[in-house]
């Protein structure tokens, strides 16, 4: 039986859908989509996402949904010394990079993304972001090319919610 894909969602999956195509208001059906998968243990993130995502205004629709609606198990810790050292290995591979320019690495060095890739190494899941590879990049450190570096797959939104059989029907509601 082929293994079902776990996602670890980057922070720009979050926001760019409160902020676009699945803002709460239009789309409610997404968010329970992500709770629900979550329930049925295909979907999650880490403790530095969240920390990413309340960073933003108290009472923003994402910052509301992250401290009240989403459960308290979904943001997974990166403090195991399996996910310490392969976050080190990570960050030494982006900072020993002679591609990179030095502002690049230095944000790296400050956002979520080491972390997330070193969680799905060691825990064999799938990284869910946005972010499209440019391997060539020197200002910017992607996500997708640390995952192709360190063989972690990588997805975006639309993928998974596909291999998750999401379906996001339209509730009409009568005109007032």
């Amino acid at each position: 039986m082929k293994k079902r894909a776990v996602y670890v969602l980057d922070s720009d999956v979050f926001i760019a859908a409160k902020n676009a195509y699945y803002s709460f208001d239009i789309c409610p059906g997404f968010w329970d989509a992500i709770v629900q998968a979550y329930r049925h243990d295909r979907v999650r993130s880490i403790d530095r996402i969240k920390a990413e995502l309340v960073a933003g205004q108290p009472k923003e629709d994402l910052v509301v949904w992250v401290k009240e609606t989403v459960p308290a198990g979904f943001f997974h810790g990166t403090q195991a010394k399996a996910v310490l050292d392969a976050y080190t290995e990570i960050a030494l591979w982006v900072q020993r990079s002679t591609q990179y320019l030095d502002r690049a690495k230095a944000k790296f060095a400050t956002e979520a993304d080491g972390w997330l890739v070193a969680y799905c190494m060691v825990h064999g899941t799938c990284v869910v972001t946005n972010e499209q590879p440019r391997p060539d990049s020197r200002s910017r450190v992607l996500l997708p090319d640390v995952c192709t570096q360190f063989k972690v797959p990588s997805k975006d939104t639309f993928t998974m919610l596909r291999s998750l059989a999401v379906k996001l029907d339209l509730r009409a509601q009568e005109a007032t």
